[in-house]
């Protein structure tokens, strides 16, 4: 294989475990904001209200529908209830089921990014996002099985 297949398949991969990346850690300040499809990291300092969210190993989100203005920065509170881990993550159906498929392949995948975090039985989590686009948007907890089980939810972003 020549150095520049190499290099290709380098960057394919790497472009595509980005996209995947889930964070159970804190998010660095000096990380730059991506917009996305469904919104883009808000700041601490933006945030209007907060929204709390609870997770069970019932497989479901209450509440599992939220609706927020568009320009609406809010702090999502995720309470994990269950004995089980939990995440949270933002997206449209489309990239949910797509990355729900990846998790089922690949269910100890690494994860960074600022519209998805794991809350650990009995802790809770935190995305502070701001909604800057309207539709409806989805969320999910795509840890394998739990997707499939019905863990979801939508959000409507009104003009």
């Amino acid at each position: 294989m020549t150095i520049v297949k190499v290099f290709v398949l380098f960057l394919a991969a790497a472009t595509s475990s980005a996209l995947w990346a889930h964070d159970n850690e804190t998010k660095s300040p000096h990380a730059q904001a991506q917009q996305m499809p469904w919104g883009i990291a808000g700041e601490a300092g933006q945030v209007g209200r907060s929204i709390e969210l609870r997770m069970g190993d019932d497989m479901r989100f209450s509440p599992s529908t939220l609706n927020i203005k568009k320009g609406e920065t809010v702090r999502l509170v995720l309470h994990n209830d269950g004995k089980l881990l939990h995440e949270y993550v933002l997206g449209t159906q489309k990239t949910l089921e797509e990355h729900a498929q990846m998790m089922l392949k690949h269910p100890n995948m690494e994860h960074h990014a600022a519209y998805m975090t794991h809350v650990q039985p009995g802790q809770t989590g935190e995305i502070i996002w701001t909604f800057n686009q309207t539709g409806r948007f989805d969320f999910a907890c795509l840890i394998a099985g739990h997707y499939q089980a019905g863990m979801v939810g939508s959000i409507q972003v009104s003009p």
